[in-house]
């Protein structure tokens, strides 16, 4: 007798044990796949046994299963039907003094709608976005070279996992590289490698925060992901006002846990903490018992001046955690950071990105430390540092003749952004979005606000944006201004 079905069933042979779960599988596969629509209605168990030269039995338990797994609705007198599963997902039926299923997801989770999409190239004709660097000069030739070497190494290798705190070849490298450039005091046991920096600074909400008790001050304006790993946490965020002089210490509240700061390159304003703030800082969190976290954000790129100590080299008393990123001085889509963490936080850190992902990816680290190892990173930031140099001088010079009273440029030394006040009576989120209308891409201040009013400005970055172009779209923006 011939199944009813219009597709074929391949069942094992009589004395299998495994005719009910190769039915009830590949009955499931049709109904997902749409063969068996909803509301169709099953054979009777009888019947596909008898067409199927199987115990009655073995459809019946086939069936149960289906059922409880809601692929099947029976109807009481009139046998087993397939289920509507689109109805199902879409409108989840609500029952009396029963939560919905969003309830299952702690209180922070609820109400997103979607992961928010990567950075896109952008369609912008002048894009001023932040954080983006130039990636058309990298030596990509050198490291696929270096990558081919590293992955020969690891085909020689046994097939290990690494270790959480990274590859001791890149915690080495690391440990050079920032001891010479920022005269950070560390060795390479001190080096936690982390999937970019924005994975460091969601560890250390893992290892720091206390819900509902631990208090993160931060700089308002200040770096949005940040201030969202620590609220996940379940941190109180407060935040803190920046001048000229970048944090301002006295408004730091008294029971300050966690500080986070930019003091090299403050983002969003640019500006470099002083000297007598750095110092005020550091005596802050020892008299307080707090952690700093020093984001020394865009500190490759200075123009002129000597760099400012960082806050980690003047610490004394295991206060400081420094954070850095290869994603800028390379290119973004390497996501390789590292926190250089005093020798009480190591071992919490070590172990929580060992939970979080075990360890990063071998391939990149390897070739990032024979890249640093072999001095190429020092000569890519050596070159990339005088295209941005020329850029940011034809930013300064458009802004002086084209946005004379209209954009004031704050004082910044460092980085691949300037910001700019914008005069009276013109708004910089209005500003921005007359401008992406006639294709050139801002980033007002007012979007990197937390708690206070962000200065009218708007934020110029100059990695995506080749110099002869800066003059251009910046005389337009003037032109928006005067309206």
């Amino acid at each position: 007798m011939r199944h009813p079905f219009e597709f074929p069933l391949d069942l094992p042979g009589r004395g299998s044990r495994r005719r009910l779960q190769a039915l009830h599988g590949q009955l499931r596969a049709a109904i997902l796949d749409g063969r068996l629509g909803p509301g169709l209605r099953l054979p009777a168990t009888r019947e596909l046994a008898l067409a199927l030269d199987i115990s009655r039995n073995t459809v019946v338990a086939a069936y149960d299963l289906l059922l409880g797994e809601g692929y099947l609705e029976a109807r009481r007198g009139a046998g087993c039907y397939v289920a509507d599963l689109a109805a199902r997902r879409d409108a989840p039926r609500a029952r009396s003094g029963v939560p919905g299923p969003e309830a299952r997801l702690a209180p922070h989770w609820r109400g997103f709608d979607a992961v928010p999409p990567p950075m896109s190239p952008g369609g912008a004709e002048h894009d001023f976005r932040l954080g983006i660097p130039d990636n058309r000069g990298f030596p990509y030739e050198i490291w696929r070279r270096l990558s081919a070497r590293a992955l020969r190494q690891l085909s020689k290798a046994p097939p290990l996992y690494a270790a959480a705190a990274g590859r001791s070849a890149l915690r080495e490298a690391i440990a050079r590289h920032i001891s010479f450039t920022r005269a950070v005091a560390c060795e390479p046991a001190d080096v936690i490698v982390t999937s970019g920096a924005q994975q460091a600074f969601d560890l250390l909400a893992r290892v720091l925060v206390t819900p509902g008790r631990t208090v993160l001050a931060m700089e308002d304006p200040g770096y949005p992901p940040l201030r969202a790993a620590f609220a996940a946490a379940g941190a109180q965020v407060v935040a803190v006002p920046v001048d000229t002089e970048g944090l301002v210490v006295e408004c730091l509240p008294a029971d300050t846990d966690v500080v986070y700061t930019t003091p090299s390159h403050q983002f969003p304003l640019g500006v470099a903490m002083s000297p007598r703030r750095r110092l005020q800082l550091l005596a802050f969190a020892r008299s307080r018992g707090a952690l700093v976290i020093e984001d020394d954000y865009d500190s490759e790129f200075r123009y002129g001046s000597r760099p400012l100590d960082a806050l980690q080299t003047l610490d004394r008393d295991d206060g400081v955690c420094y954070v850095g990123t290869f994603s800028k001085c390379l290119f973004p889509a390497l996501r390789i950071g590292y926190a250089v963490a005093p020798s009480w936080l190591r071992a919490a850190l070590a172990h929580a990105k060992q939970l979080a992902d075990w360890h990063g990816d071998v391939l990149a680290q390897d070739t990032l430390a024979a890249f640093i190892a072999e001095g190429h990173l020092v000569r890519h930031v050596r070159h990339m540092r005088k295209v941005y140099a020329t850029r940011r001088t034809a930013l300064l010079d458009a802004l002086a003749r084209h946005g004379a009273g209209r954009l004031q440029a704050w004082p910044s030394a460092a980085g691949l952004h300037l910001a700019a006040r914008l005069s009276a009576g013109v708004d910089a989120a209005t500003l921005a979005s007359r401008a992406a209308a006639g294709g050139i891409h801002l980033e007002p201040l007012c979007a990197y606000a937390h708690e206070a009013t962000a200065p009218n400005g708007i934020a110029f970055g100059f990695g995506m944006i080749d110099a002869p172009d800066i003059d251009r779209a910046v005389y337009r923006v003037a032109r928006l201004i005067d309206g």
